[in-house]
């Protein structure tokens, strides 16, 4: 072989490397939904319930959870689809795991669709994965809506759920903490509720039938 051409290879070679290299260090591993979960929620709405969606998963990407980008939900049969970004979703700390997603699915006429969905995740490089969940509740609420009062020391739950939360705010109206009552009716002392404490809302659960209820927020003065 002619030196001049053994040279030519050599160079075509070295000019090889570097791009060999950048390709693999910009390698993005795709990410992956371990678990999903959809609930219906029922909001109180001034007497008129209204439905709601909340939709979690839970994500891993070996390239951080900083690395998505979109979380999409799809129910193809009836065509309808809803898109989070990472600016819009939720991350509820659960243990050591961190879900994303959000309390607000929703459709502007009549009730949520029920059966099989489809949970999309995709990160920043374009890598997408998937997973299908289902959800089966009633068409319709067939528990009365629950109600929460608050009388001076005193507040009174009438609920069908079989869990109860309140959920308690402060004067801005701002989250505090979440309480279980360990009955529906008893003390507001027993309760333990902060000192900035001005109102509670009912959260009233079935989880063995992902549904649940939010009743409007009730002042703990008058």
């Amino acid at each position: 072989m002619a030196v001049p051409e053994r040279n030519q290879i050599i160079k075509k070679l070295l000019l090889s490397i570097p791009a060999a290299l950048f390709m693999f260090s910009c390698s993005q591993s795709p990410p992956e939904i371990i678990h999903g979960s959809i609930e219906l929620v029922y909001y109180e709405n001034g007497g008129k319930p209204v439905e709601r969606f909340t939709f979690f998963i839970l994500p891993n990407d070996n390239d951080g959870l900083e690395d998505l980008d979109e979380l999409w939900l799809y129910h193809d049969w009836e065509g309808l689809s809803w898109r989070l970004t990472g600016n819009e979703w939720i991350k509820e700390i659960v243990g050591r795991e961190t879900w994303i997603g959000t309390r607000a699915i929703a459709v502007e006429d009549g009730p949520l669709p029920r059966g099989q969905f489809r949970a999309v995740l995709v990160d920043k490089g374009g890598s997408r994965t998937e997973k299908l969940l289902s959800f089966d509740a009633p068409a319709e609420q067939k528990r009365p809506f629950p109600f929460l009062s608050v009388a001076g020391d005193r507040y009174h739950i009438e609920s069908q759920y079989p869990q109860q939360n309140l959920l308690v705010y402060d004067n801005e109206g701002n989250y505090l903490l979440t309480v279980m009552p360990a009955s529906k009716e008893g003390s507001l002392s027993a309760l333990g509720l902060p000192s900035q404490a001005e109102s509670l809302s009912l959260w009233a659960r079935d989880p063995s039938r992902s549904v649940s209820a939010f009743t409007d927020i009730v002042p703990l003065r008058d």
